[in-house]
């Protein structure tokens, strides 16, 4: 018998244990829905800002230029093409391939985007910096000062002396052995800003 009423005992006090439970549930929504009717609309309803906006799918981004591609709008066929914001030459052959491309160090005078041709070659000169050049390709003037693709003997690409009206675009002397057999007199060049 001690058995029975034991187990009487925990029936009896399961049933309370669930009855309060559900109590508890009824209030707790009982409450909320309270809350929720009594609440101010700044705080009821969900607000119609930016974070409830829909979401518009972002435009295709544009597929990215190569860094060391040709520039556009540089002509075609065969041709050196001078980047002056790049510091950048690229020699393009009549199939619109680029056999080589390299930096050059600017003049302190610069002709203006356009398209001109090589006018005149010298071997081994003085440069009008003083610094002993080979391979010149020129192919502009610009205020009286000629203006061409050289490389320094040394091999040095130091920037030109401001204060000094200089047209020589230099370049290191294996660029400019490049340059030298590509571009010959008549050959166009193309200088983009």
């Amino acid at each position: 018998m001690h058995v029975k009423g034991e187990l009487t005992v925990a029936r009896g006090s399961s049933g309370i244990v669930a009855g309060l439970t559900a109590a508890a549930v009824a209030a707790v929504c009982f409450l909320a829905y309270q809350a929720s009717a009594n609440a101010p609309d700044s705080v009821a309803a969900p607000s119609a800002g930016p974070s409830s906006a829909p979401v518009k799918p972002s435009a295709k981004p544009e597929p990215t230029k190569e860094p060391l591609a040709v520039p556009e709008d540089s002509d075609t066929g065969a041709r050196v093409v001078y980047g002056l914001k790049d510091r950048r030459v690229w020699i393009v052959d009549d199939k619109e391939e680029t056999l080589r491309t390299f930096p050059v160090m600017p003049s302190s005078v610069s002709p203006l985007p356009g398209v001109y041709t090589v006018s005149s070659r010298s071997g081994t000169i003085k440069g009008s910096d003083g610094v002993l050049i080979e391979h010149v390709v020129r192919f502009a003037n610009v205020d009286d000062v000629s203006v061409g693709f050289s490389a320094a003997q040394d091999g040095s690409m130091k920037s030109p002396d401001p204060t000094m009206k200089t047209g020589g675009v230099r370049m290191k002397r294996a660029d400019g052995d490049v340059l030298w057999t590509f571009a010959t007199v008549g050959v166009k060049v193309v200088v983009v800003p």
